[in-house]
């Protein structure tokens, strides 16, 4: 089975926030490969990773960075292979990143969720394969479904809490 999402990172020690959507895609049934390479560090690689990505059958790739958070704009300028940036928290409350990642010139998109946001990454990864997948927009749409009733569960629950001046 060849992974249809990449989950990259620039430190292993992003890992706790990128399993978020590594979890996702298990529960998914989407196919996806990790990886920990950094654009500063290791920046042969993830050329070699950004050029190969189409060939290696990836379709979307999430990749989360912090401070600097160079890697998502990296990958960019590298493959037409989506990306979707995942800001890491750090020293400057995540805000760095965000900007790093948010912040990309004409021609160089870099779709950008919240600050620490992999879950939300791999739901928009998931969104982006249903396109074209109707297993996965099947899925997509079921797991929609179980958060909105989720909240609908949740208010009513809310709802039989009593109080002497509650008018609603």
């Amino acid at each position: 089975m060849k992974p249809l999402v990449s989950i990259i990172m620039g430190s292993t020690s992003d890992w706790p926030i990128m399993k978020k959507a590594a979890l996702f895609f298990e529960d998914m049934q989407i196919p996806f490969e990790v990886n920990a390479l950094s654009a500063h560090r290791t920046p042969n690689e993830v050329e070699h990773f950004a050029k190969n990505a189409t060939k290696n059958g990836i379709k979307v790739i999430i990749a989360g960075a912090g401070m600097a958070a160079h890697l998502p704009g990296v990958l960019a300028a590298l493959t037409p292979v989506p990306i979707i940036g995942v800001p890491i928290n750090g020293s400057l409350d995540g805000l760095d990143s965000l900007l790093a990642i948010v912040q990309m010139p004409p021609g160089i998109p870099v779709a950008t969720v919240a600050i620490n946001g992999a879950l939300n990454a791999g739901i928009l990864a998931s969104q982006m394969l249903a396109v074209n997948n109707d297993e996965v927009f099947k899925r997509t749409v079921k797991y929609k479904s179980e958060l909105k009733n989720k909240i609908v569960q949740a208010n009513k629950d809310l709802q039989s809490e009593k109080f002497n001046f509650r008018t609603n």
